[in-house]
């Protein structure tokens, strides 16, 4: 029987407030996209083709403005490199894959998705086997690739081309802002921008026919993309349920509640992983009640047949714990509640 439970007051979750100017910035660039549309629908190229703003809601959408030819290149060299680097997989051993990807510009997700990637490398034996994305990238020919929802999609591809697809498993962790209908939010500053909506994600995954997967998403709302991600070998975690924000995701921050509890606390250590996840539920669930903040109820699904390549890679995970990275993610938080009553 599968497990499919919501972690209720004893939250793993953990994001900030829901996006601000950001999310304000996003709004403005989705009118001008419905914009375009309507513009498009009522032209002569419309009898040929149409955008459908409705279908864009459903399975995400992406735009880039003032992006120059150099910019595009170096993504273009960034990610073939990245992906060159990737090893094979050994035949008759369950090989992990990591994707790690931040999907905003905000500091904060580039510093977690960064060290998650190597707590997650290390602890599943990915060394070699990893793929960093981070939006917010520049126009230098070396660094990571852009964090962006076609990037993540090629990566996915790549990675499912190293992987034997019924031996191998996809770690997939991404980390942004959330929206409670469109998904998962990409921003980069004013150039970049759009959604990935949980039937986007569910299509990439399955189209390039990755079905053992562990999928953990720190972002408001993730709890969206639980129904349509789930088969009997899939892992997933999220921050929050679909209708509760997370927190800690500051700019300053070096981590967001969920990254700090479950990546950079309960992963780092020589325990199984519903272990982890128990142990980031109850830290979660303290800091939340220190706070007096509405707890956001991470969901954990794990599928019947999941423990088969979960066991077979926990195995062989390093018997020691890595010392924890960067500041507290409830330490801003924290300050700015005692700021505003000192007597607490």
């Amino acid at each position: 029987m599968q497990r499919y439970y919501c972690c209720g007051n004893r939250a793993c979750a953990f994001r900030h407030m829901r996006m601000g100017l950001g999310l304000a910035k996003m709004r403005m660039f989705q009118a001008s996209a419905l914009a375009l549309s309507l513009f498009v629908s009522g032209s002569a190229f419309s009898q040929q083709q149409t955008f459908s703003t409705a279908e864009a809601g459903k399975n995400g959408w992406a735009m880039e403005q003032n992006r120059s030819a150099s910019w595009y290149l170096s993504q273009h060299q960034r990610l073939a490199t990245a992906i060159a680097a990737l090893q094979a997989q050994k035949p008759g051993v369950v090989d992990a894959y990591v994707i790690s990807i931040g999907l905003d510009s905000d500091a904060v997700f580039g510093r977690e998705s960064a060290e998650a990637a190597k707590v997650l490398a290390r602890r599943y034996g990915a060394t070699g086997k990893t793929l960093f994305l981070t939006a917010g990238a520049d126009d230098a020919p070396s660094g990571a690739p852009q964090g962006s929802p076609s990037n993540l999609a090629v990566a996915l591809a790549a990675v499912a081309g190293k992987m034997d697809l019924k031996e191998d498993v996809l770690i997939l962790f991404a980390t942004s802002h959330g929206d409670p209908v469109s998904g998962l939010a990409y921003r980069d500053g004013n150039d970049g921008v759009g959604m990935i909506a949980p039937q986007r994600l569910s299509a990439l995954l399955d189209g390039v026919g990755i079905k053992r997967r562990m999928v953990l998403l720190s972002a408001c709302y993730s709890g969206i993309f639980i129904p349509l991600l789930t088969n009997d070998q899939t892992v997933i975690v999220t921050a929050a349920s679909s209708q509760r924000t997370s927190f800690g995701c500051a700019p300053g921050n070096d981590w967001t509640f969920f990254g700090d509890a479950l990546v950079n606390n309960a992963l780092r250590k020589p325990q199984k992983f519903d272990d982890a996840v128990a142990e980031a539920v109850q830290l979660i669930s303290r800091w939340e009640n220190m706070l007096e903040l509405l707890p956001s109820r991470p969901q954990v699904f794990v599928g019947d047949n999941a423990h088969d390549w979960l066991d077979a890679l926990e195995r062989k995970m390093p018997k020691t714990e890595t010392p924890k990275i960067g500041r507290p993610a409830i330490a801003t938080d924290y300050e700015r509640a005692s700021e505003a009553n000192p007597t607490r």
